[in-house]
């Protein structure tokens, strides 16, 4: 478990010890890769551009605060590790989306960016909410919903936590 920072008092308020595991910006991109199916250390890395040892201390964090599991695979030499979301890691997409949300509000679009929409895939039209289908009010699953970036002309499916 992550140590409590010893700079920040009231340890039992809610969103200080929320802010104790995911209060670094690599955690949420982390994150935001292993939803999107990039599951395997080099492609994390690749995809964020995050230095082998900061990506394996954080990628071990995520592991003890069980926002991810360590699934073994064999490559063509040896057997590896993957990393695949738990449930605690898929309730991490209300958060995504909030955030998403309030940046494409308050945050300037960089130049040659453009909106990126999430599409609840169940009834296939784009939400502007963070837990619920703005559109037809079911609950987003990270398996039900897509992210639709014309920056890079992809619509990404998202997949969900992957039982023990």
């Amino acid at each position: 478990m992550m140590p409590l920072r010893s700079d920040w008092s009231e340890e039992l308020c809610p969103v200080r010890r929320g802010l104790d595991v995911l209060g670094d910006p690599w955690i949420m991109l982390i994150m935001r890769e292993v939803l999107h199916g990039r599951t395997r250390f080099e492609q994390i890395r690749d995809s964020i551009g995050i230095s082998d040892a900061v990506l394996s201390r954080r990628l071990r964090l995520l592991v003890e605060e069980a926002l991810l599991r360590k699934v073994d695979y064999r490559d063509e030499r040896r057997t590896r590790s993957e990393y695949v979301a738990t449930e605690a890691g898929a309730d991490l997409l209300p958060i995504m989306h909030a955030v998403s949300i309030w940046a494409e509000k308050h945050t300037p679009m960089p130049v040659g960016g453009s909106h990126m929409a999430v599409i609840h895939e169940v009834c296939g039209q784009e939400t502007t909410s963070a837990d619920t289908c703005s559109e037809c009010g079911e609950p987003l699953r990270p398996s039900d919903v897509s992210w639709d970036k014309p920056w890079k002309s992809t619509r990404e499916r998202l997949v969900g936590p992957t039982p023990a």
